[in-house]
């Protein structure tokens, strides 16, 4: 039986790694268009697998991990536009076409967002950008000598340290530029992203979604911002479905809902001053998740200030609870008999 094209092709792959495609012209004795016919159907079928473009590509067969690949640039920030930086490495890498849509959406949304804030807020003039892409993950990393994303924030909001605007950077809506921003895209990243690390001055913060959880450390101090992002290529989230979350079509798909993580500011909570310190800008929203996750407890009066006199203030804000210890729980079910809300009114656990 003669064998097709494709098939040689498909069995010269299964002997090696990978290979160019001047190899398997030069195996099959075909042109590098006819070539290009055969190659380009197996990779649409997913029997074989593409990595880099155009001279530079090479081909593997689906099942087999892809060589790693990356690309690194010193970008200067002054007229940058971030959409063609990203363009740039995704052609280098290949990205629209290893990568399957959503998850080249995520990474397409979440790079081009994190480079806009280096152009616009960092006051820095160049940045390092690098892109990697292996078997399992694709990643990329940022880095400025600016002012500092925290440190930025604090300054423009007079606010007491950069802890304080860690916790405003994650409520949402937070820009120094609002005539411009949203103040929407570390939200979003952070939410969609599978691991998210944000690095300015002395303070990490780490949002990792496997673990659903949110970490905040005291590094060596760095002069800048330094961000990193890293999603699985497998993973079959959207960036509709954290949208959709946080901006849903009950809201008219504005972003109208958020979630704190109440542990960022402290682990056990006293007073009126403290909860008056997380719900600062949280009247911005229709919709508070309060994720109580590492709290130890809290007080009567920190709880009675969020949920009466800040409930009572701003009635058409829903406030509910996640994570909450007995302790914590039993605190909330005493304000609720203080305000006569219905029994359980913070029992809802994700």
């Amino acid at each position: 039986m003669i064998m097709g094209a494709k098939q040689k092709i498909l069995e010269f792959l299964s002997g090696r790694k990978s290979a160019s495609g001047r190899e398997l012209g030069e195996h099959l004795g075909i042109s590098r268009q006819a070539l290009n016919t055969h190659i380009r159907s197996l990779v649409e079928s997913g029997d074989v697998l593409k990595s880099g473009s155009t001279k530079g590509a090479s081909y593997c067969l689906a099942g087999r991990k892809p060589e790693s690949a990356s690309s690194a640039r010193d970008l200067t920030l002054a007229g940058l536009d971030e959409s063609e930086a990203y363009a740039g490495f995704a052609t280098i890498l290949n990205l629209p076409g290893l990568l399957p849509k959503n998850v080249e959406a995520i990474v397409r949304y979440s790079f081009t967002e994190m480079l806009n804030n280096a152009i616009e807020h960092s006051a820095a003039e160049r940045c390092r950008v690098s892109v990697q892409l292996d078997a399992g993950w694709v990643s990329f990393a940022i880095r400025d000598r600016g002012i500092g994303v925290f440190h930025s924030i604090a300054e423009k909001f007079n606010l007491d340290d950069e802890q304080a605007a860690l916790v405003e950077l994650l409520k949402g809506k937070t820009t120094t530029k609002a005539e411009s921003h949203t103040g929407e895209g570390i939200f979003f990243t952070s939410r969609v992203v599978d691991r998210f690390v944000l690095r300015s001055h002395r303070i990490q913060l780490e949002a990792n979604r496997a673990r659903n959880d949110v970490f905040v450390s005291q590094r060596r101090s760095i002069k800048g911002t330094d961000v990193r992002v890293f999603v699985r290529r497998t993973t079959r989230r959207s960036l509709d479905d954290v949208f959709g979350e946080y901006a849903p079509e009950e809201y008219d798909f504005q972003f109208q809902k958020t979630k704190i993580f109440v542990k960022l500011l402290r682990q056990n909570y006293v007073s009126r001053s403290e909860a008056k310190r997380l719900l600062v800008n949280l009247e911005k929203f229709t919709e508070i998740v309060l994720d109580f996750k590492g709290v130890g407890s809290v007080g009567q009066g920190f709880a009675d200030e969020i949920f009466r006199v800040f409930a009572r203030r701003h009635p058409g804000i829903i406030i509910s609870t996640q994570n909450t210890n007995p302790a914590v729980e039993a605190m909330l079910r005493h304000v609720d008999q203080l305000t006569g809300s219905p029994p359980g009114e913070h029992e809802r656990q994700q």
